[in-house]
């Protein structure tokens, strides 16, 4: 099968950061589905593991944490599922990605994708949407419906994870929404996904949450940057406030600073049920039928903001890229083999 991955860790303008592959197909386990993959979407996990994991044994790493296809095979275990089913899915990080062909997927974590997207469009969501949905929900422990009377700042929701979360924020709760975003088009973005105020993360935070009608902030997620953007966090959140977090932080925080408010921290990891084959792992094929009906039911968008194809290497750097610049808005997709 036709796949793309890396023999060597190297910075993505090299020519072999990623190449093009041929590998043997891959066979279900008792609890997979086999997947043809159709398209796959790009993450910053995607550059953080091609830069810090090295392949092992001179074996190739295929990435992939997003995508969506049709089911070729089901392992003898598998229910709910039949061959042909269209399904997507983000994977999980021990296991070869998504940039293949065929890829195996625990059909727990995995959900028919929405009728009313195309390939591409569907395949921006299911990382960002677990993501989002764990950090808010499980995480920082809002609940469905609730929210009322309080705050939730979105840092960084121009992002991938953020344009999905400041949409279910909008949706499935009452909470006001106030998103962070520096540039003229990342704010407009922020606010047609539905945010009630978008402030300038690079100028003060206060008085733009004043003026914004809102001087403490309940919850606050954290989507990117957290280390540079800590001392602000810890000045907008409110007394008890809860602060979840979801980047790797290159430089440290003072844990500390959260006493004095008695402000609690949340790390949300979506690759950690399927990681660790928590007893609840199939909370996120539940949670990806949700959404899928959620987006069918017009309540959800895809954040697709960019289209490449086929899937090959070249293509994929050129995503990688995109990522890396740290300028992205929502996900780019690349479809078709």
């Amino acid at each position: 099968m036709k796949a793309v991955g890396y023999l060597q860790s190297l910075p993505i303008t090299h020519p072999e950061s990623l190449v093009d592959l041929e590998l043997p197909a891959p066979a279900a386990g008792p609890l997979d589905l086999l997947v043809r993959v159709a398209a796959v979407s790009v993450n910053p996990v995607d550059t953080k593991v091609r830069r810090s994991r090295a392949p092992q044994a001179g074996q190739p790493e295929v990435l992939g944490w997003d995508a969506v296809g049709r089911v070729e095979a089901l392992g003898r275990d598998v229910t709910g599922f039949a061959v042909g089913d269209r399904v997507y899915y983000a994977g999980g990080i021990n296991r070869p990605g998504s940039n293949a062909e065929l890829q195996l997927v625990d059909h727990r974590i995995a959900a028919r994708a929405p009728q009313s997207l195309s390939d591409a469009e569907a395949a921006a969501l299911p990382l960002t949407a677990i993501t989002a949905w764990e950090l808010l929900f499980d995480r920082l422990g809002v609940t469905e419906g609730g929210g009322a009377g309080q705050s939730l700042l979105v840092i960084g929701a121009a992002g991938g994870v953020g344009s999905i979360l400041v949409q279910l924020a909008r949706r499935l709760t009452q909470l006001r929404v106030i998103g962070t975003a520096s540039r003229p088009e990342t704010q407009a973005w922020v606010r047609e996904l539905g945010a009630h105020a978008v402030i300038d993360h690079s100028q003060p935070w206060r008085p733009q949450l004043v003026a914004a009608g809102v001087p403490e902030v309940e919850y606050m997620a954290s989507l990117t940057h957290t280390e540079q953007h800590w001392d602000a966090i810890i000045d907008a959140a409110a007394p008890q406030g809860r602060v979840g977090l979801i980047d790797d932080l290159s430089g440290p925080i003072d844990v500390m600073t959260l006493k004095r408010k008695a402000l609690s921290l949340h790390w949300e990891m979506m690759f950690t049920r399927p990681l660790f084959g928590t007893a609840d792992i199939a909370e996120q094929g539940r949670l990806l039928a949700r959404v899928a009906a959620l987006v069918d039911e017009g309540k959800l968008r895809t954040t697709v903001s960019e289209q490449l194809s086929p899937i090959n290497a070249a293509n994929l750097r050129r995503a990688h890229e995109l990522v890396e610049s740290g300028r992205m808005r929502g996900k780019i997709v690349v479809s078709g083999f």
